[in-house]
């Protein structure tokens, strides 16, 4: 089912450098490698690369309307104005409305915040949330990753006296919502050094700048950053720059102190607190999160994140685990669905998209259903379902590497009500008489502007490693290029004739992964242990003894507090395939 993919190898780094970094830091040269691929040529970067630290954060009043930003906030803490933080219902909008109310929770008791209702409301800012907000009395509504295009929104918001200020990271439109202020610094007016913060970054910026400004230590913020490491892993934005250092003093509060609800959530995924990395907030606790906002309200989730009674917080948090099994069997049940309907031809379309329509379809697990069949078919995906509120047809959509979805979606923007996202994933919605053209026109733009390599999924390897390199020191040295993410990927090696032990079984629910034991034909001595998910068609050619070329990263897996080091594969190419192929 799932397309063969290519390995493709990086481009070597300059010689010369790599033989430096490896004289001067005293590491393998496959590390040193790894350094120059990611820009590292000197000891000094190196050190900084290594060792993120808070002091070099971005000063927060460089983005465009910090000033009036913090200044309206001063106000209203001042002057007794009751203040509603206003998020998306994802991880990162939750998590951005959990850090700031947080933060003005210790300011001021007239504060609340508002998640709108995934089904009612939709995404962003909506009339009705506004409307809750005059109905209690607010007079200022802070938006956090959502409101850059709310510009009917805002203004309806002044005419019934609200002001309002916008953090978000979204790209703009080229007219801006006539807000008291807009941070965000995709702003083509706005300087700030870095443009790829997550939401709840941008939100972490105003509170970074109150703070500055009205003599707050900055040492009172780091309780905050376990919240938004939470969000740059789950919204995928570059772990890079400003959002290396976050994320890299997150996940040590995290780990070291993280707050009530947070723990509880480690716990009830199975984590081994202490020893949370960012792949286990993307697949553990990102999940868990954005399971309340699918199956019930993302308001549950700021409940969560904010707890401070370690009772309250078990509760919720098991009330968010029976969301999120609950959104694993429903997720299945329709990805199913979905593949049949591909398989069968009964589908709107599978041509250059793959798109699927059912109205009876849950809208809160739609986007995993097509990041599912962008795995299954390799092009771009629309999975539709109907709204039960308003009858639209509601669908998200996702893409392969290098093609813009979200630009295909805009050229059919007179066929929609409304539509959003980003380079790979979106969202929209239209009238269900509209969706034969939308389909029609979505294949033809796809077809003219798709190239077949965008069709073939790659996997990018950074070097060749033979097994015995992997030793206690390279593994220790290669845990410091964390946090991983997009712009830092986890490295992926390439190591050919392996075979497993004897000892290699099938594993899962399924029976559809692979766990292993694997020794390199030039190391007989040497076994490393392994495992490779979604991978059972290779189990009989393994088992037979036939050697295998694998591509891996490099992972420790704790367990009680003994940590271990596995090969986490990605990919596997039956040597015999591979060398009747040359």
């Amino acid at each position: 089912m799932v397309k063969e993919r290519k390995w493709i190898m990086k481009n070597m780094a300059d010689p010369e450098t790599v033989s430096r970094l490896t004289s001067e830091l005293g590491i393998d040269s496959v590390l040193a490698e790894l350094l120059a691929q990611r820009g590292i040529g000197t000891f000094a970067e190196a050190r900084t690369f290594f060792r993120p630290e808070l002091k070099d954060l971005h000063d927060p009043f460089l983005m465009k309307d910090m000033d009036k930003a913090v200044e309206r906030v001063r106000r209203a803490v001042e002057e007794g104005t009751w203040i509603l933080v206003y998020g998306d219902y994802d991880v990162d909008g939750t998590t951005a409305v959990s850090l700031v109310y947080s933060f003005l929770k210790k300011l001021t008791s007239r504060v609340d915040f508002y998640i709108p209702d995934r089904y009612d409301e939709g995404y962003g800012v909506s009339f009705k949330g506004i409307d809750w907000a005059v109905e209690h009395g607010f007079g200022l509504i802070i938006t956090l990753d959502c409101g850059i295009k709310a510009n009917d929104k805002v203004s309806y918001a002044a005419q019934r006296g609200i002001d309002m200020i916008i953090c978000d990271h979204h790209l703009p439109e080229n007219e801006l919502p006539q807000a008291v202020a807009v941070l965000d610094p995709k702003r083509s007016d706005c300087s700030y050094p870095f443009d790829d913060l997550s939401g709840c970054g941008v939100g972490f910026k105003l509170v970074q700048a109150y703070s500055s400004r009205y003599g707050i230590p900055f040492e009172n913020l780091v309780s905050l950053l376990d919240l938004l490491v939470i969000s740059i892993a789950a919204d995928l934005v570059s772990v890079t720059g400003e959002n290396r250092i976050l994320a890299h003093c997150g996940l040590k509060q995290l780990n070291e102190n993280p707050r009530t609800g947070i723990y509880a959530m480690i716990r009830l995924a199975g984590l081994e607190p202490g020893h949370v990395t960012i792949d286990d907030i993307v697949f553990k606790i990102g999940p868990r999160i954005n399971a309340a906002g699918r199956m019930e309200s993302g308001r549950v989730a700021v409940e969560l994140l904010t707890a401070t009674d370690e009772t309250e917080a078990e509760r919720i948090g098991s009330e968010i685990n029976k969301y999120n099994n609950e959104r694993k069997s429903i997720d299945r049940e329709i990805t199913q669905e979905a593949l049949e309907m591909v398989q069968s031809g009964s589908c709107l379309s599978s041509g250059n998209a793959t798109i699927v329509y059912n109205p009876s379809w849950h809208k809160g697990v739609v986007g995993i259903v097509a990041s599912r069949l962008v795995e299954a078919f390799y092009k771009p995906t629309i999975v539709f379902s109907r709204s039960q509120v308003n009858g639209l047809v509601t669908g998200s959509a996702r893409s392969v590497h290098g093609f813009d979805l979200y630009d295909a979606i805009e050229s059919c923007a007179d066929l929609l009500e409304n539509f959003g996202g980003h380079l790979y994933a979106a969202g929209l919605t239209l009238k269900e008489e509209n969706l034969p053209e939308f389909c029609k026109r979505i294949e033809e733009f796809i077809g003219n502007n798709i190239t077949p390599q965008m069709l073939t999924p790659v996997i990018y390897v950074d070097s060749y490693l033979d097994f015995d390199r992997i030793t206690p020191k390279f593994v220790r040295i290669l845990k410091q290029f964390q946090p991983f993410g997009p712009g830092n990927t986890a490295p992926v090696f390439l190591t050919e004739n392996v075979y497993d032990n004897g000892n290699g079984r099938r594993v899962g629910a399924d029976a559809g992964h692979l766990k292993l034991e694997l020794i390199q034909e030039s190391q007989p001595y040497r076994h490393i242990s392994a495992i490779a998910f979604n991978k059972a068609e290779h189990f009989e050619h393994i088992r037979n003894g036939n050697p295998v070329d694998i591509c891996y990263s490099i992972v420790e897996n704790y367990y009680r507090g003994i940590a271990n080091i596995q090969l986490r594969i990605k990919d596997i190419h039956d040597r015999e395939d591979f060398m009747s192929g040359l």
